[in-house]
């Protein structure tokens, strides 16, 4: 339970710092705003829930379990793994669902906003702001509220359909806290991969050297 707490008091102790500092738009982007409509909602979900960074990750952290028999109830062959996999899946369903109908209810944008013309120091901060703070309606940095409260939502209410093992309060707070890190590892992805992808392409299309 502390530890749960913990995570929880640390994202409002960053909230109000953060708000201080520059939103995402239009100086990161070079555009102006757009809010979020509901069918961009729809395809948030979509792609945060089965996209290719939530299959990865539902991979690598089914598989790590399976690995370590972590909970022990699954077993660790092909049908434990599927299990893990499946208990992931819907566990992160249920928590993007409720970070993006609540978000709705207050105006708050869960997308991601790049901001590949800043200093590497700035974007570093930026990833990390924006793992508790989301973009309200004017396109400006508000705190996360919904983020708040799906994913610590998301991992006590799983409690009821987990492992035993698996289903303790010591779990539940550990999970929450790793479902932050998770957001920041995925803002990390979505803030370095073009670049990444851009220099590669970049490094094929040059001709040979005589």
């Amino acid at each position: 339970m502390r530890s749960t707490l913990s995570a929880v008091r640390l994202a409002f102790c960053f909230a109000p710092m953060l708000m201080g500092q520059s939103g995402p738009d239009p100086e990161s982007t070079g555009a102006t705003y757009q809010p979020l409509t509901n069918d961009g909602r729809l395809r948030w979900f979509a792609w945060s829930t089965i996209g290719p960074l939530g299959d990865i990750g539902g991979i690598v952290i089914s598989g790590w379990g399976t690995l370590w028999n972590a909970p022990h109830e699954y077993g660790t062959h092909w049908a434990g793994f599927g299990k893990r996999y499946g208990m992931r899946l819907t566990g992160i369903s249920v928590s993007n669902a409720a970070e993006a109908g609540l978000g709705a209810l207050w105006g708050e944008d869960p997308r991601y906003f790049r901001t590949n013309e800043a200093p590497i120091k700035s974007r570093i901060g930026h990833i990390i702001k924006m793992t508790f703070l989301a973009t309200g309606r004017d396109g400006r940095p508000v705190p996360a509220y919904a983020r708040y409260i799906a994913i610590p939502g998301n991992n006590f209410l799983s409690d009821t359909w987990r492992a035993p093992s698996d289903a303790t309060l010591g779990s539940a707070g550990l999970r929450t806290g790793l479902g932050f890190l998770g957001r920041m590892a995925r803002n990390t992805f979505e803030e370095f991969w073009p670049d990444i992808q851009h220099r590669l392409l970049k490094k094929h299309s040059e001709p040979p050297a005589n």
